[in-house]
């Protein structure tokens, strides 16, 4: 039985050997194969995650879809705020993440668990009072977002039906960000594939009625979000209160010594980083204002676009996730050349992937949208926008992987005069003006979010190449 063991052992450590993207570069030397490996080995978890999170969230809008172009409406319109209030949290998170991949990359995971757990108390008593302020708003929120009458109450519905879910979703990014900063990618990537198909499984039974459930629709979709987000914050929280893990929060420790110091820290980095992101909320609330006045048939197709759009996320996201981590790890590390190989190692990786994508996402544009309607304006509609989306993908990619490994290095104030003038100047300059002033409509406004993605990427790779983030302390 032992001689057995080894062998099936060795039989799979060979298959893992042959999946490692170092097989493919045979000719590179001993140090840039580590990087490779290691980039691999961080994204890959992100990269499943993001795919069941896509696959989740493709079979939301799917069903919703099928409650017609008000519905769809809805939901899109109630998640623009929904993303301003994350964006606050994506400071904290941003911020836990650079610390927490400093203290790993220096060998001291003491620390990484405090900056986890104190992120994480900061992010659940702020999470209850703009849960509860959005919950006592819906209603208000839906008319400000410029909302057809139709409109309003199925999104304010949907509003106080997801509020409380929020709360716990706040506090599973900010726990999942520490994690993968400390390098550990696999645990919310585990946590993400339950909860996912747990999601999946009660939108079907919320939504439409099933199995005894009364045909809730709309608003079955909150409570099966909010469900799915608590069930997601209460596994993270108990992985990391596990003293046998490698990543362990000591709580009583935490609440009774709070570092101040330390949490001073994580804000120097996380407050531009929440500022960015309260830039680019903002203004794609203003942005979405301008193409739900073209109509509810207008906006849907938008809204669907957007979600077919965002399955080329993945990659951007998982090799973000990695220069992020990786920067912060050999930084801490004192490395900063391997710093900069692994950045534009997972910029490459993406760059692929994205690349490929935007090919098919120009050529088989009616084939992604089915997947969320069978509305023949819809489709007609969206079609052209899925074309213009992808000659955005390489942008969009080096304007997603380049700031992820500024934040790993703590460079988060530059990304906030970058947002005001791709997103604030470009992107919602030229949509008024190609909405007002040359009639373009939805193709307009598409011409304009591709503008602003070539000047923030052409933006951020300059500041890469400067290598002023090299130097920066945390």
């Amino acid at each position: 039985m032992i001689v057995l063991g080894g062998g099936l052992s060795d039989l799979k450590d060979e298959r893992v050997r042959r999946l490692r993207p170092t097989v493919f570069f045979p000719n590179l030397d001993d140090e840039v194969k580590e990087v490779l490996r290691k980039t691999w080995v961080l994204a890959w978890p992100v990269l499943i995650e993001q795919a069941l999170a896509m696959i989740s969230q493709v079979a939301d809008m799917a069903m919703v879809g099928r409650l017609g172009a008000e519905a769809v409406a809805a939901i899109g319109l109630s998640m623009q705020p929904f993303f301003l209030l994350n964006a606050i949290f994506m400071g904290i998170s941003v911020g836990t993440t650079a610390l927490s991949a400093r203290a790993a990359g220096s060998k001291d995971l003491e620390k990484a668990g405090k900056v986890i757990g104190q992120s994480i108390i900061v992010a659940f008593f702020a999470g209850l009072i703009i849960s509860y302020l959005g919950y006592v708003n819906s209603y208000k929120i839906m008319i400000y977002m410029g909302a057809e009458p139709s409109v309003r109450l199925l999104g304010s519905n949907y509003l106080r039906a997801m509020m409380p879910g929020m709360l716990f979703l706040f506090v599973f990014s900010v726990a999942a960000g520490g994690l993968r900063g400390s390098g550990d990618t696999r645990t919310p990537m585990v946590v993400n594939a339950v909860i996912n198909i747990l999601h999946i499984f009660t939108n079907y039974v919320f939504i439409f009625g099933k199995f005894g459930f009364p045909r809730l629709e709309v608003v079955g979709a909150g409570i099966s979000s909010s469900l799915s987000r608590l069930g997601a914050a209460a596994a993270l929280i108990y992985v990391l209160s596990k003293q046998d893990n490698r990543l362990f929060v000591n709580w009583k420790k935490v609440i009774k010594e709070f570092d101040w110091p330390l949490f001073s820290s994580m804000l120097r980095i996380g407050l531009p980083a929440a500022v960015e992101r309260i830039l680019i909320s903002t203004g794609q609330i203003v942005y979405t204002r301008q193409v739900a006045g073209l109509g509810t048939g207008a906006y849907a197709a938008h809204s669907i676009s957007l979600n077919v759009e965002s399955l080329s996320y993945m990659p951007g996201i998982g090799f973000a996730t990695a220069a992020t981590a990786m920067v912060g790890q050999r930084l801490g590390a004192g490395d900063a050349k391997g710093a900069q190989k692994s950045a534009g190692i997972s910029l490459l990786f993406a760059m692929a992937i994205m690349g490929i994508m935007g090919l098919m996402f120009f050529s088989f544009p009616v084939m992604f949208l089915r997947i969320f309607t069978d509305d023949p304006e819809i489709i007609a509609r969206a079609t052209v926008l899925l074309r213009i989306v992808a000659f955005t993908q390489i942008p969009e990619c080096v304007g997603m992987v380049i700031p992820g490994a500024l934040r790993g290095a703590g460079d988060t104030r530059i990304t906030v005069y970058i947002t005001i003038l791709g997103m604030w100047m470009i992107r919602l300059g030229f949509t008024f003006i190609f909405l007002n002033y040359f009639d373009m409509g939805l193709v307009g406004a598409w011409i304009a979010m591709f503008l602003d993605w070539t000047v923030r990427s052409l933006l951020y790779w300059i500041r890469f190449k400067s290598g002023n983030w090299k130097s920066i302390k945390i």
